[in-house]
């Protein structure tokens, strides 16, 4: 027999952010389609710099979701095949709309081609693209006391740091970089030697930097588990995805040009999925 087919935004992630679409799988039935409009409307708005031309029209489309999210909330929904069921969402659940704005709000810095002047910049760009989802998600999940979170800050945070090394590759290519100027300078490593594909070595030692802030965000996150209830677990599981891509940039000495970093391994769902079986995130 055909599998059944997944509906719109369940496929949208399951192509653009296969990693969400897999901890999704472990959420109750009930609730699993909530998470992949959430998941898709995330990917909308992240992607709005790889669509855009120019600023004003990546400031033209984060409007318009803006707007589709007002109209949300206020019981108006637009038609639009992500729009409608994230809306069914937000009234099942109460979800927080000041989440919603504060993802919309970050995503403006992805108009901007200028690298981060510090870690402290770029932990600050992670940590309002990169909670809100999660955050939502525990809602979405019945998780919303004060430490889950908490937990889904830090968590959401260090996923975003992770994934901002995996797309080193990919932004350099486009002459852009998310990686501290800072860091840069004091390790020398220079945007155009990036850009060119050939970064001098030092781009490792900016890497481990970066790498070690997310598991110091993952260790945090990681001392509020007795506190956290155990239906949050859907929405945290980015946090063994985190492990994994760190453990193999580790592997590859922080050379996150390296093509081995490219290559799907059979790691990452068995991880996943032994971590969803003893409930440990």
């Amino acid at each position: 027999m055909a599998p059944p087919a997944l509906s719109a935004c369940a496929e949208a992630v399951r192509k653009h952010d296969n990693d969400r679409f897999l901890t999704a799988l472990f959420a109750p039935s009930s609730v699993r389609e909530d998470l992949f409009a959430l998941y898709a409307f995330n990917h909308e708005v992240a992607k709005t710099r790889e669509v855009v031309t120019e600023p004003t029209l990546g400031q033209i489309r984060l409007q318009w979701w803006r707007e589709s999210i007002e109209g949300a909330f206020e019981g108006q929904p637009r038609r639009h095949e992500v729009v409608e069921p994230l809306a069914n969402a937000i009234t099942r659940h109460g979800l927080d709309r000041t989440q919603f704005d504060l993802l919309i709000d970050g995503r403006e810095a992805d108009l901007d081609d200028e690298a981060p002047a510090d870690m402290e910049c770029l932990i600050n760009y992670a940590q309002v693209t990169g909670a809100p989802p999660v955050r939502l998600a525990c809602q979405i999940l019945g998780a919303r006391d004060p430490a889950s979170m908490e937990a889904a800050r830090l968590v959401g945070t260090a996923w975003a740091l992770t994934g901002i090394l995996r797309a080193t590759p990919f932004l350099a290519r486009g002459h852009r970089s998310r990686l501290p100027l800072t860091l840069m300078t004091e390790h020398r490593v220079t945007e155009p030697a990036l850009f060119d594909g050939k970064p001098e070595p030092g781009l490792a030692r900016v890497a481990e930097a970066v790498a070690d802030m997310a598991r110091s965000l993952l260790q945090q996150a990681r001392t509020l588990r007795a506190q956290v209830p155990k239906q949050a677990l859907p929405a945290l599981l980015p946090a063994i995805l985190a492990d994994h891509y760190l453990n193999r940039m580790e592997k590859a000495g922080y050379d996150l040009l390296s093509p081995v970093l490219l290559r799907p391994t059979v790691g990452r769902p068995l991880a996943v999925g032994w971590a969803a079986t003893i409930g440990r995130w």
